[in-house]
Parts: C-alpha cells; sequence; structure tokens
C-alpha cells in the first residue's frame, strides 16, 4: 500500500521573500496546512485573494485521523473543487446500527430522503483529503491563481499590530519575517499561535481515553457504522467500527481514564483487544493507532484583532460524532467570503463579529451535543448507567425510546439562528428547513442540482416570481438564479423552498446560507438585506 503521509508533497523551497531587505507583507497568511488551513486558502485564491500558506512539514497528515465526511462540508468541497474526488475514493454511507451486549438494538438511516447529490456521509482517510487539497492547490497555482504553499516554515512569534501582523519564521535555511494584513491560525489543538497571544480555551476535558486503531483486512462487514454499548470483547465499556477505502478499518475501544498510554500503545496489547472482537483467526496489518481524550472545548473568542482562528485552533470536541473537521470546513466557508470583503473595503471590520457569533454558534451547538453523548457513553456513575441500560433495553422494542440513544450525535450543518447577518423572515408558510441562518438544501432541477447553481457569490433565488437579472447594492452585486416549481418534477424543490408559499425571492451568502426570503421582489427590502448580510446595516 502506498502510504502517502511518507512522501513530502509540499518540500521546502527558498522563497524570494527570504532574500528581501524588509518584511515583505501579504494580504492573507494561513498557518496550518491541514484541511482546515488549506480548506480557507483554496476559497480565498479561488476568489482572486492572494494567500501564503505556512506549514513547518512539508507532507500530509500521520495515519487516518479524521475520517467521516458529512453531506454539508462535501457540498462545500465542490465549491474548492475537491468534493467529486472525496467522493469517488470514499465509501459512502447512509445506516447506522447500535448494539447492546450481542444484539442489535436498532439501525438509523442518515438520509432517507432522495434529491440530493451528495451521501450523507463518506469515510476517508484524512491523508487522501489533504492529498487531493495539495493536488488543488496546484491545479489552482498552474491556472495563475494567487496561493503559495511553503513547507519547513516553522513560525516562531508573532507580533499583532493594529493594522497588520507580524510574523517570525524558522527555515532549514535560517529565520526571516512577513508581515500580512490578516494572520488566520489552522494550526490543530495545541495551536502554537493560541500559545502565543497567551489565549485559552474555556470547556470540560472528560475523565474517559478511547484507543483508535486503523486496521488493513479482508472483511465482510457491510459499510455501515456499527457502534457497541457493554460488548462482550470490551465489557463494560463501547466499540465502533467503520470502513475506510483500500480495506482500511477504524476500529474505536472505550478504554478508561487511569491508563498507562505506553503500554495501550503496545501492538502487542492492541492485537488482543482486536483478537477478542474480531476472533483469533483475524489476519490483518496494523496501519496507525493512537489514544484521544474526550475535549469539549472552545475559545471565548475566535478571532482578535488581525489574528482569526479556526477548527481545532479555535474549539475541541469529542471525535463521537464527526464534528472536527466537518465543524472547522464550515468554519473556513463561513470566514472566507466575509474576510474578502473586508479586504476588497467593501464591508467593514466589523462583519468579522459575526465570524466569531456564527461560528461560536456552531462550536457551542457541537459542544452540547458532544457533551451529551460523552454523558451518555461514558456514564459517571452507577445511577446514570442503570439509566443509559433502561434506555438501550426499551429502544430495541419501542420507537419513543430511540431518540434517547446518544452513540455520538452526528454532525449537522449549524443553522445561525439569530445571526446579525439574518432579516426577518417574511416568507409566509415556507419551509422551516430553508428559514434565514439555514444552510440552502440541496434539490435536483432537471439540468443537475440546485447547489452547483448557486456558486459562491451573493444570488438572488427567485422561484416563480419576477426580479431584475442582478441587484447592486453598496458595491455588492446579487446575480439572479430564476427558477419554477415546474423544474424539478419530484417536488423537492417546492418543498424545500416553497412550502405553503406560491413563490419565493430568497437572498443566498456566498456561503449558501440564506439571508432573507420573501413571498415576491421587493427591491427596498434586498437592498436592506444585502447592506444588513454585509455588517452595514
Amino acid at each position: 500500500m502506498n502510504k502517502i503521509f511518507e512522501v513530502p508533497l509540499y518540500p521546502y523551497e527558498r522563497s524570494s521573500d527570504q532574500d528581501a531587505s524588509m518584511a515583505v507583507r501579504h494580504p492573507v497568511v494561513v498557518v496550518g496546512a491541514g484541511p482546515i488551513g488549506l480548506g480557507v486558502a483554496i476559497d480565498l485564491a479561488q476568489q482572486g485573494v492572494p494567500v501564503v500558506v505556512l506549514d513547518d512539514n512539508d507532507k500530509v497528515s500521520f495515519g487516518s485521523r479524521a475520517i467521516c465526511f458529512a453531506k454539508r462540508p462535501l457540498e462545500i468541497l465542490d465549491r474548492l473543487g475537491c468534493g467529486e474526488r472525496m467522493v469517488e475514493k470514499g465509501v459512502e454511507w447512509d445506516l447506522g446500527k447500535v448494539f447492546f451486549d450481542e444484539r442489535q438494538i436498532y439501525e438509523f438511516n442518515l438520509l432517507p430522503e432522495t434529491g440530493h447529490r451528495r451521501p450523507a456521509f463518506i469515510n476517508l482517510q484524512q491523508y487522501y483529503f489533504e492529498q487531493y487539497m495539495i493536488e488543488r492547490v496546484r491545479a489552482l497555482q498552474a491556472e495563475g491563481a494567487p496561493i503559495e504553499l511553503r513547507g519547513g516554515n516553522k513560525v516562531a512569534a508573532i507580533g499583532s499590530h493594529p493594522d497588520h501582523v507580524r510574523i517570525e519564521i524558522d527555515t532549514p535555511d535560517g529565520p526571516y519575517e512577513l508581515q500580512a494584513d490578516w494572520l488566520i491560525a489552522c494550526d490543530g489543538a495545541g495551536s502554537p499561535i493560541r500559545r502565543m497571544m497567551n489565549l485559552d480555551f474555556v470547556g470540560q476535558v472528560f475523565e474517559d481515553n478511547f484507543l483508535i486503531a486503523d486496521v488493513i483486512m479482508e472483511a465482510d462487514f457491510p459499510t455501515e457504522r456499527w457502534f457497541w454499548f457493554d460488548p462482550p470483547f470490551n465489557r463494560g465499556q463501547s466499540a465502533l467500527l467503520h470502513k475506510q477505502p483500500d480495506n482500511v478499518w477504524r476500529i474505536d475501544f472505550q478504554i478508561g481514564w487511569d491508563i498507562d498510554r505506553e503500554e495501550e500503545l503496545k501492538p502487542e496489547n492492541i492485537d488482543k483487544r482486536l483478537r477478542a472482537m474480531l476472533g483469533e483467526d483475524v489476519q490483518y496489518e496494523l496501519e496507525w493507532s493512537s489514544i484521544y481524550t474526550f475535549q469539549c472545548r472552545r475559545m471565548e473568542k475566535f478571532h482578535e484583532g488581525r489574528v482569526i482562528f479556526a477548527g481545532d485552533a479555535a474549539h475541541q470536541v469529542s471525535p463521537f460524532g464527526a464534528r472536527g473537521a466537518n465543524s472547522g470546513l464550515q468554519d473556513t466557508d463561513n470566514l472566507a467570503w466575509k474576510l474578502k470583503l473586508v479586504i476588497e473595503g467593501k464591508a467593514p471590520e466589523s462583519l468579522l463579529d459575526s465570524y466569531d457569533w456564527e461560528r461560536i454558534h456552531g462550536a457551542d451547538e457541537n459542544i452540547l451535543n458532544s457533551t451529551r453523548s460523552t454523558d451518555f457513553i461514558t456514564p459517571k456513575s452507577e445511577t446514570s448507567r442503570a439509566f443509559r441500560d433502561a434506555v438501550l433495553d426499551l429502544a430495541e422494542n419501542h420507537d419513543f425510546a430511540r431518540p434517547f440513544v446518544n452513540s455520538g450525535r452526528l454532525s449537522v450543518p449549524c443553522t445561525y439562528d439569530g445571526s446579525p447577518l439574518n432579516t426577518p423572515d417574511a416568507l409566509e408558510g415556507g419551509p422551516a428547513r430553508a428559514r434565514p441562518g439555514a444552510p440552502c438544501p440541496d434539490a435536483p432541477l432537471d439540468e443537475g442540482f440546485l447547489l452547483d447553481r448557486l456558486g459562491s457569490e451573493f444570488t438572488l433565488l427567485t422561484i416563480d416570481a419576477d426580479a431584475p437579472e442582478s441587484i447592486e447594492e453598496d458595491g455588492i452585486e446579487a446575480k439572479r438564479l430564476a427558477l419554477s416549481a415546474d423544474d424539478d418534477a419530484t417536488g423537492a424543490l417546492a418543498a424545500r423552498y416553497l412550502g405553503e408559499a406560491r413563490s419565493a425571492v430568497y437572498l443566498i451568502r456566498p456561503d449558501q446560507h440564506v439571508a432573507a426570503r420573501f413571498p415576491s421582489f421587493d427591491e427596498a427590502q434586498i437592498r436592506a438585506a444585502i447592506r444588513r448580510a454585509t455588517g452595514k446595516e
């Protein structure tokens, strides 16, 4: 097997900035070439914003790490030019099964309705994800996009100033300095940038650990998510099984709090756990292993002056629920268009306060769900364990109990209810799933799918309603996408955007969240909604 995490994909090369007599200034510098850093860099570069990415590494992350990518992030990746490769390589799944002891309690389908381009989830090793994003960077560079990726560049210190950030960088050729109008820190949970600024997380660390084992083996398990409570092979604890490409299987074992990490990670001890689960005769190769601790924490603010934090650098959640990388990509999706408008002078810097508001709202939603999952998976008392086990017993035969079972509430897109960028809902009878603040639900059209037509700019979506082909307000243009409910023979477009209304006019943000909606076009209302969505009201 070609372990691409052993191959340098962006090796160190000396930059002309290192030979400049004074520190060169760049509009945007991103620290961290993981999925989140590359995601925001690609997004900005595609929109013409020059960006430099710094990382002390020169290759993709070691091991599978994040593997579950949800429908909404896949839709974001479609706009970044990486979605199709992700889905082609990934293992698609919609079905999950929950076991208690040796019994299957119930199963669930995460995408029971049709009419979506992307599946509920795919499983794909993070090293493939990063490889595809690096290849996308190379393709953009070949097209002349203003993006640069510098490996072997370690940020040693920063200085934050009112109008820029000073960055000291160590390289194999010695140190040099840069300046950035804006610095985006995507440097992971241990974020050196965060430490340099004496910033910290608030939240909770749970007293439990989980062992990850990625094994290569031939197995006839179906392409589903299997979760066990109190299985015979890991009594009193839990376990999780997922399939990845290349016959790699992700297996998680709950192993408790008071452990010897070094002992647990010894191959012979991992082997004992795997054989207890899979059988003594199983043939496998251990590709990667790690131990993680549940953490549900975030920064109090996601940007400080000219330094902006995203992904694990800004927030952490327990892995059950696949909320880490998925929420990080939603951070970058929220941030890129706002920063572009600020850089271009088309929006005030205060628009970035809405990045804090909306993505802290998203982080708190993830932390709440992740905390509830952790409490259910790892009861902290005999009483709570007895309650959990009673719920599991009831869920086997009674539908009403199943919503109480929590094996990790899986990632769903965040709706920014109450956001300062939303215009109050004016579409009487409109479906709740497409209300202001919500991400646009996909829908099939006679040709293709709706989200592919929305793009990455402000859009005036009209359904059976008249409107001009475009409208410009204070430098912000919204182009019209005119549709009719008749464009979708399945009825999904009408169900997802009209509801009980006969017509609708939607103002869609560049990140494909709904900013406003009305029953018909009213120029004054649309202009006011554009101003509000760009932080001018």
